[in-house]
């Protein structure tokens, strides 16, 4: 297989840090309802977005992952009160940072979606697979062997 047919045939890897109480649900509705999205993404859930590391969502990118979403509760309805909006500034502070490294704004992308979107939960992920897909593979931040 040539370079073009390689870069052709290339499908992203994306990671999905999500909330366990909304986001994951909201992907179990539409699996439930047989909604279908990309399957090039990998869910890891988590019990609250605010708990997240920015440094998952670096590790991830090091990996080889070509995306990362994190996705929680909409502001206000967080199982935990503050923990998506603690997140949202995390992350916010995060992409500031990746972009000061030069990191494509479009490879990590903070939703919101509920437990009762499943179909927004597809419409995110088509979305995110589509920016990414863009972007063509990551290697900026991809440890080398």
């Amino acid at each position: 297989m040539s370079g073009q047919e390689a870069k052709e045939n290339w499908e992203p890897k994306i990671v999905a840090i999500v909330c366990n109480w909304c986001t994951y649900a909201g992907a179990d509705l539409a699996g439930i309802s047989r909604i279908q999205y990309p399957p090039n993404v990998r869910i890891i859930r988590v019990p609250c977005t605010g708990r997240i590391n920015p440094f998952y969502v670096v590790k991830a990118l090091q990996e080889g992952a070509d995306g990362v979403l994190v996705s929680g509760c909409h502001p206000g309805e967080c199982h935990y009160l503050s923990g998506n909006l603690s997140a949202r500034r995390k992350f916010a502070t995060l992409k500031r940072f990746l972009s000061y490294i030069g990191l494509e704004g479009d490879r990590t992308i903070f939703t919101w979606v509920s437990a009762s979107e499943g179909e927004r939960f597809a419409k995110v992920i088509k979305g995110v697979t589509e920016r990414v897909t863009a972007l063509g593979p990551a290697n900026k931040l991809v440890k080398k062997l």
